[in-house]
């Protein structure tokens, strides 16, 4: 077995709930050979410097996420795609102990194939910023605006996207027009939506 960073210890003794849970799955990936780190403050597996799985705990439940788990095979059905708006990871999600014990060669396998997809340079294809829907409100900001459109245009795909979406979640016009005034000046400021 790979060795336990110290670094990610707190990410495990944090949790509230899943303890037995978390060291379970913390003791598979380590057992599949991959390398412990503290990435965004969570427990992040990787071969060869790749990022392969996060270990997560969540107030319903704890899970595997796997960077690039669209891409793999799914033969039983267990990864999950967060909400519609996540394009590449998938997640294996556990209830309790026994669940982890009775998957653990399916974990171990799912484990070594997502290390194999990343050797083997795959890459997810992720939509286009321009397949967001835009919503009216912002579109006629930005039709009135060309400063402000500019704005937009420039910056990174992944931070329009996250305006994009922020926008559209929005139920009612009046909150989509609030949200995009509100947030105009730091598009302006080339920033993103939580720079």
């Amino acid at each position: 077995m790979n060795k336990m960073n110290p670094k990610v210890d707190f990410c495990f003794n944090k949790a509230k709930k899943w303890q037995e849970e978390l060291k379970k799955l913390r003791t598979i990936v380590l057992d599949c050979g991959l390398t412990e780190e503290l990435k965004w403050g969570q427990a992040c597996y990787t071969s060869q410097g790749r990022n392969i799985v996060l270990i997560h705990a969540f107030k319903e439940y704890c899970a595997l996420l796997f960077f690039k788990g669209v891409l793999l095979k799914d033969p039983k059905g267990i990864l999950i795609q967060q909400t519609e708006n996540v394009q590449a990871a998938r997640q294996i999600r556990f209830t309790n102990i026994q669940e982890i014990v009775k998957l653990k060669p399916v974990l171990k396998a799912c484990i070594n194939e997502a290390v194999k997809v990343e050797k083997s340079g795959l890459k997810v294809v992720l939509k286009k910023t321009t397949e967001f829907n835009m919503p009216e409100e912002f579109k006629n900001k930005l039709d009135k605006n060309s400063r402000l459109k500019k704005a937009f245009e420039v910056l990174t795909p992944g931070r329009q996207r996250a305006y994009l979406l922020y926008f559209s979640a929005a139920k009612q016009s009046e909150t989509r027009v609030a949200r995009v005034e509100k947030y105009m000046q730091q598009i302006l400021d080339g920033k993103g939506l939580n720079d």
